[in-house]
């Protein structure tokens, strides 16, 4: 691939904005440094090139030749753009975690389990304070609210918040379809959607097949979709008219849904909330 000019992005907005647009013609190798990179922004900014290396399962030599693709000087000039993003967020935010980890792995048992998973919520309820955009929300909201019909889609870990998403728009009174693909029929329970509907779709890596090719379908045949997902280079955020990025924290490589489910929550009563302001306009 073609070398970018040597005068890369100095923020990490600027820095995500590039990896979006060059990510496709990237060999294998360096697609995997970049998903890893936009899944693990503490791992790169604190780690060494060794360190890095080790946990996205490649060469150090690989991490030098992904940050000379996008036109750094090698890993300590790309790892500096994370590190400028750190000293914008909570100066005590390491700290706090490292306070969680020393009870965690002070108790043992199941007592432990619960403080693990507990640590995780807490990092993924923190990581979303932070990279949530509040424009791509209310974008989102917006094109629910206006829906007739909002489809729901979401299978394997991402089908709990879809459910209860199901859930929360029928105590509200949204007309919406869950699709459930019992019998393999999630094609069939999606056919109808319109340009008068919508699709709010998610899925984290790795994702789903049938949502994003469902998802895509949808979006080619005009249906606006609103993705939550994990990443700018995830399937469901190029096939989107709108997307939340919602990152996970894990333990013992089981991942939380507090995030998702919090962003969830939040479109329900935002989406409802919209539909009534409307109403009372209408009436007024």
């Amino acid at each position: 691939m073609t070398i970018q000019d040597a005068n890369p992005p100095k923020d990490f907005e600027g820095f995500k904005a590039l990896l979006v647009q060059t990510e496709p013609q990237m060999p294998k190798r360096l697609k995997q440094v970049a998903a890893f990179a936009l899944d693990h922004l503490d791992e790169i900014a604190f780690g060494t090139a060794a360190s890095v290396a080790a946990l996205a399962q490649v060469q150090p030599s690989t991490l030098v030749r992904f940050a000379q693709a996008l036109g750094y000087s090698g890993f300590s000039e790309l790892q500096a753009v994370f590190q400028t993003r750190l000293r914008e967020r909570w100066p005590d935010y390491r700290e706090r975690l490292d306070v969680v980890q020393q009870d965690a792995r002070a108790k043992a048992g199941v007592a432990g389990m619960v403080d693990g998973f507990a640590e995780a919520a807490m990092t993924s309820l923190m990581q979303l304070r932070e990279r949530l955009e509040p424009a791509a929300l209310e974008q989102a909201a917006k094109v629910l609210a206006q829906a007739d019909t909002i489809y729901l889609i979401g299978q394997r870990r991402s089908f709990p918040i879809v459910s209860y998403l199901a859930y929360a728009f029928g105590k509200l009174g949204i007309r919406h379809m869950l699709m459930d693909g019992i019998a393999g029929l999630g094609p069939e329970q999606v056919a109808g959607a319109t340009e008068n509907d919508a699709v709010l779709a998610t899925s984290f890596n790795p994702y789903s097949p049938v949502t994003v090719e469902l998802t895509a379908r949808l979006f080619h045949r005009g249906v606006p979709v609103v993705a939550m997902t994990d990443s700018a280079l995830s399937p469901l955020a190029k096939a989107a008219t709108a997307w939340i990025e919602v990152a996970e924290a894990d333990y013992a490589a089981f991942r939380s849904l507090s995030a998702s489910l919090c962003v969830g929550m939040a479109l329900a009563v935002a989406v409802a909330e919209r539909r009534t302001a409307v109403r009372r306009k209408g009436r007024g």
